[in-house]
């Protein structure tokens, strides 16, 4: 038996129906997919400025090694692993301190390395936004 419309009976008029419920459902897993994200690459830049600072403490404390060799490692480290935006924002600086190599990072701007953030800077000595960040 074959299936005939009839003008008495409506037709269903659920094609392409999207309820509220839904749309923010999609949107909060978007929101939350990029918040994770976010977090994957700030992450990864601590993970290279630290890997950059080790790389660098390493090659100056050889018993040929200075300070200057420990900078240049470290700004190699740091250019081939994070270069663009992220790691322009970092400067690293090694120096020696009582005879052993000290290397740290700090950051240059306030502003956050992954774009949705808050811009605070951080708190550093008078006010003035700047301090060392150990990392």
């Amino acid at each position: 038996m074959r299936w005939l419309p009839s003008p008495l009976i409506p037709a269903p008029r659920a094609g392409g129906f999207v309820t509220t419920q839904f749309v923010l459902v999609v949107a909060f897993s978007l929101l939350l997919f990029v918040m994770l994200c976010n977090a994957i690459v700030y992450q990864y830049g601590r993970g290279v400025i630290r890997s950059a600072l080790d790389e660098g403490v390493r090659s100056g404390s050889r018993a040929s090694g200075s300070a200057a060799t420990c900078q240049a490692a470290a700004e190699e480290v740091r250019h081939s692993l994070l270069g663009g935006p992220i790691g322009a924002h970092v400067s690293l600086r090694c120096g020696l301190v009582a005879g052993q190599v000290h290397a740290t990072a700090r950051k240059r701007s306030d502003e956050p390395w992954v774009a949705p953030g808050p811009a605070c800077p951080p708190p550093g000595p008078a006010g003035r936004g700047e301090g060392v960040h150990r990392l």
